[in-house]
């Protein structure tokens, strides 16, 4: 059911955040240690997005599985970035293999992931996808569940409704028509991270200057707290929010 990193903080090189530390996004890729709902490795291709200017996001994506480019490899090595999103991909039976498939998804400043799978798809969404403009239903980057939550979403961020009120009002929305459904999104506009869990796992990770969510804990074990499932994480470095569904919780 796919991993994901987001990172806020001093600038780093992708290597060091997504490919150098133990139990890295790499290693996660052929020896993940929480899969859920399906899979056992995340071979179905990988993408990486960073900021090298506030409003527009770069994202190196493949349909081969992370440990096989050793172009990205020499990429990771200098690219350096305040603002970090990567994701490895474990396909869901039916759905298309293809780099366009692979998060993160990129719209302006905005770049999105989701962990997980809609139970039905595609059946499931037909109610609410309804409600998106035929342009970009026809210009979806890839026919997946993921592709169409980001579209859902976007929309929602487009009409001006925080990112916080939308992801949540989302999430709600796509339970009721699919019940059950894993639906860990990952959302960021490079100055602040918006993660969920639902049904799946997220650990956070924080300093004075930095803040880390992944679907699993890399590096030293002992600076990861679990966030709860069913819970609206939002950060920026040093600090954050926990939002249970509904209801408050912060951390320093």
């Amino acid at each position: 059911m796919c991993r994901h990193v987001g990172y806020l903080g001093p600038a780093t090189t992708l290597s060091g955040l997504l490919l150098e530390p133990e139990h890295s996004l790499l290693e996660q890729s052929w020896a993940p240690a929480d899969m859920r709902g399906g899979g056992k490795i995340n071979a179905d291709g990988f993408g990486v997005g960073w900021y090298d200017t506030p409003e527009a996001p770069a994202v190196y994506r493949n349909d081969r599985p992370i440990w096989t480019d050793e172009a990205f490899r020499e990429v990771a090595r200098i690219v350096r970035s305040t603002a970090v999103v990567g994701a490895v991909r474990s396909a869901t039976v039916g759905m298309p293999l293809s780099p366009a498939a692979c998060a993160p998804f990129r719209s302006g400043k905005w770049l999105f992931s989701h962990n997980g799978k809609v139970i039905g798809w595609p059946n499931s969404l037909s109610s609410i996808a309804s409600r998106l403009d035929p342009a970009a239903l026809m210009t979806l980057p890839a026919p997946t569940d993921s592709a169409v939550l980001w579209a859902l979403l976007h929309q929602l961020l487009e009409q001006g409704v925080e990112p916080g009120k939308a992801i949540r009002s989302l999430l709600v929305e796509v339970e009721q028509c699919a019940p059950g459904s894993r639906l860990n999104f990952l959302l960021t506009d490079g100055d602040q991270l918006f993660a969920t869990t639902w049904t799946h796992a997220l650990w956070v990770r924080r300093t004075r200057s930095s803040v880390t969510v992944a679907s699993e804990p890399f590096g030293p074990a002992v600076e990861w707290q679990r966030v709860p499932d069913r819970q609206l994480l939002t950060a920026v470095p040093g600090r954050g929010t926990m939002t249970p569904i509904p209801g408050t919780e912060s951390y320093d």
